[in-house]
């Protein structure tokens, strides 16, 4: 019954029957996951990772590390990871498929191999910014040379992939500027090295806005608990000494934007969905969630860690700032689509650069779905209801999919183009789906 179709598939998104009853145990998160691999990578004793996402970011962290020359055995279903750090080399190949972390985070730990890292992937990665983590590279020393993707012919001052950072073995470290405006992941790249920087890290980020803070607070608090010294007093500004890195035990919290369309399901169709592990505190930006369901009319409550959101089917228009937490983004455009009424979403421009434009894609699918919508400078104006079936692109993105699949339960005849694209962050999206949603569609 949740057999994940073929990448080539459509799926019938399945309609809710009646309300939700259901408990949603959701894996660990690939953020924390992807966090806790580079540290582990660069420590200076084996780690041990319990809890790690099984997903294809993951793998694929995992073969970049793998192909720097870093140990890794997985055991319990890829779930428990040892790593032991050694030596950084090149040459080496890394693929980065469509993963932001892999192809913004292994670019300053290529910098500290010795030999050449060429770092290519899926045809979208190609599209996707990688300017100011390069830039800060280059501010640091360290030659980073492109290529035309067409004729491998070189290019001037890369930007984008594919492309080959020439390490040397060591990053001298030092004061760099960065834009990071377009994405936090710019951040957190360049912090997450920089204890293996000779005089370490201060970073300046020079751009008018900076997304998604709670993902750089994420990376500070990973840093933190694996020894290192961050000093993040001022606002834009990051000090990370040299120094060790522990290795250790680390465990993953549940990822909680993957929660996200599961605890929205019983917004949209009624009832009530459970999620158990769920962190009394946590750098997740995936923590919002009770708070705007709340706002969109559900109520929650968490109680021995187990968060519980209850919702009537009935949904109400918000206007929101989203800008902590954009990955949430079409969880909420689902939902406010579903709404009766104008609904706006703000401080989310840089989502233009993610897997896909999802803005445009938002818009054009919610259009597609008989709804109302547009763009705006950093966001979107949702104008709900009237929604209908229809066939939903997901342009290889895990998150439009989700976004689909929860209007799809609440709107008959919504069928899913590459379903299988969640198998990014959650390879078992549509198991859970269906049996949340029970096997006559409903609790």
């Amino acid at each position: 019954m949740g057999r994940v179709p073929s990448l080539t598939a459509t799926w019938p998104a399945p309609l809710a029957s009646r309300p939700l009853d259901a408990t949603v145990v959701v894996p660990g998160s690939k953020s924390l996951t992807n966090r806790a691999l580079p540290l582990a990578a660069l420590a200076s004793e084996p780690t041990r990772i319990t809890g790690a996402l099984v997903s294809r970011d993951a793998d694929l962290m995992i073969g970049a590390l793998r192909a720097l020359g870093v140990g890794i055995e997985a055991s319990d279903g890829g779930t428990t990871l040892v790593v032991v750090p050694g030596p950084l080399r090149g040459p080496a190949e890394v693929d980065c498929g469509l993963a932001g972390t892999v192809m913004r985070f292994i670019p300053p730990l290529a910098a500290l191999a010795d030999g050449p890292v060429r770092l290519d992937g899926d045809a979208g990665a190609r599209l996707r910014p990688m300017g100011p983590v390069l830039r800060g590279l280059a501010g640091l020393g360290v030659s980073v040379t492109g290529e035309d993707p067409a004729t491998g012919a070189p290019a001037d001052e890369p930007l984008y992939l594919p492309l080959t950072v020439h390490g040397t073995g060591r990053v001298l470290g030092g004061e760099v500027e960065i834009d990071a405006s377009s994405s936090s992941q710019f951040v957190s790249a360049l912090l997450l090295a920089a204890p293996r920087f000779e005089a370490g890290l201060t970073l300046h980020h020079v751009g008018e806005v900076l997304p998604s803070q709670p993902h750089i607070d994420m990376t500070i608090a990973a840093l933190r608990e694996r020894g290192v010294t961050v000093d993040d007093a001022a606002p834009g500004k990051w000090r990370v000494e040299p120094g060790p890195i522990s290795g250790g035990d680390v465990t993953i919290e549940p990822d909680l934007s993957n929660a996200g369309p599961f605890l929205a399901a019983a917004l949209a169709v009624g009832g009530s969905v459970r999620v158990p592990n769920w962190p009394a505190s946590t750098t997740q930006p995936g923590a919002l969630l009770p708070g705007l369901l709340e706002r969109l009319g559900a109520t929650t409550t968490l109680v021995d860690g187990v968060l519980t959101v209850t919702g009537t089917g009935s949904v109400r228009p918000v206007d929101v700032d989203l800008s902590a937490a954009g990955e949430l983004a079409p969880t909420i455009a689902a939902l406010t689509a579903l709404a009766d009424g104008e609904s706006r979403l703000r401080g989310i421009a840089h989502l233009r650069g993610h897997e896909t434009d999802r803005l445009a894609a938002l818009v054009t699918e919610i259009r597609r779905l008989g709804g109302s919508a547009e763009e705006t400078a950093d966001g979107l104006i949702i104008h709900g209801g009237g929604l209908h079936g229809a066939e939903v692109e997901t342009y290889h993105d895990h998150r439009m999919a989700t976004f689909a699949a929860v209007v799809g339960a609440a709107v008959d005849g919504v069928r899913i183009v590459d379903v299988a694209t969640t198998a990014k962050t959650l390879p078992d999206f549509t198991t859970m789906w269906l049996d949340m949603l029970g096997p006559t569609g409903g609790a």
